[in-house]
């Protein structure tokens, strides 16, 4: 055999090689799915019964990953830096794509175009809980005692630009109260200082903080949704309570890096809305007092382009900012 041959015949097993692992089906080994923020979190716990469901229906492990910190920013900058092929995305929180462009200066990556959209997933209402050390009883007699001129109230959040924060942010900037804000790495951590407390209140996704609702070990003031949840008949609306204007769920959605190759994201996309309308998913989620909210990307993309118009303005007017 001559050499030209052997050439030949060496391309043609390359190129085979190639065109064989191209055309692999994906997913062929295990997901990671990042969570930006601590164990004991919403996201965190919507992200376990992603990566369940998920892993049954493609065939292949979903690995959960708690990366905190920053507000969610470093988990988030791990996937936008991760290879692009299908296999590190993130659980991200509305804020990722929403506040956190409006609020950092140094971002370490840019929100608006390091991701590709995949898939909604979920959504949660945020609650306002207070410690029982703290004497008001209700939103009026919150925001009596806040203006009232004597001790400084202290209002935990799972980290600066969090959904938390801003909920906070919203309320301070429509009813005139003032609260110093404490960021933890994770909504978890701050609610194990509420009950301890250490901070004076938080507004939080109603599941982080449920099972210590209904203990008495903390209070409930108002559910900062357009209804009154079910898991607590008895705690107002924002609404009802005389604070309109606060009406915000908080939603979690799955992205990838954004060179991700089109059929790879169809594929996911595909799988995470198929599983996110099983009435097998919203009885999971139901249990942490969540509801599935299926979305493709284009979906995605116009929640987050009015999310950010929304929350552009209340940054604004209440002059927020982070470093």
């Amino acid at each position: 055999m001559n050499i030209l041959v052997k050439a030949l015949i060496a391309a043609a097993s390359a190129f085979c090689a190639v065109t064989s692992a191209s055309a692999a089906p994906y997913p062929e080994r295990p997901i990671r799915l990042i969570v930006p923020f601590a164990p004991g979190g919403t996201v965190n716990l919507i992200a376990r019964v992603l990566a369940q469901r998920l892993s049954e229906s493609v065939g292949q492990p979903v690995v959960v990953e708690n990366k905190p910190g920053a507000g969610g920013t470093i988990g988030a900058d791990l996937v936008a830096k991760a290879p692009p092929d299908g296999y590190t995305l993130l659980l991200a929180s509305s804020s990722h794509q929403t506040f956190h462009p409006l609020l950092y200066k140094n971002l370490p990556y840019d929100a608006s175009k390091a991701f590709a959209q995949v898939a909604l997933f979920a959504s949660v209402p945020n609650v306002l809980v207070v410690s029982t050390a703290l004497p008001a009883k209700n939103v009026k007699e919150l925001i009596a005692l806040s203006k009232s001129g004597g001790k400084k109230l202290f209002m935990g959040s799972a980290g600066n630009g969090s959904v938390n924060q801003m909920v906070g942010e919203l309320f301070q900037l429509k009813t005139g109260t003032a609260f110093e804000h404490v960021p933890f790495k994770g909504a978890g951590p701050a609610a194990t200082d509420l009950l301890a407390g250490q901070i004076d209140l938080m507004f939080v996704n109603l599941p982080n903080v449920l099972p210590q609702i209904q203990s008495g070990k903390i209070r409930a003031l108002a559910i900062a949704g357009d209804r009154r949840a079910a898991s607590l008949p008895d705690v107002p609306t924002m609404a009802e309570a005389g604070v309109p204007e606060v009406v915000v769920d908080s939603w979690a959605g799955v992205l990838a890096p954004a060179a991700t190759p089109k059929p790879i994201v169809d594929r996911l996309s595909a799988e995470i809305n198929k599983l996110a309308r099983q009435k097998s998913t919203a009885d999971s989620l139901a249990v942490q007092g969540v509801v599935p909210l299926p979305g493709t990307p284009a979906d995605y993309a116009a929640l987050v382009r009015f999310e950010t118009q929304r929350w552009g303005e209340v940054i604004k007017k209440g002059n927020i900012t982070i470093d």
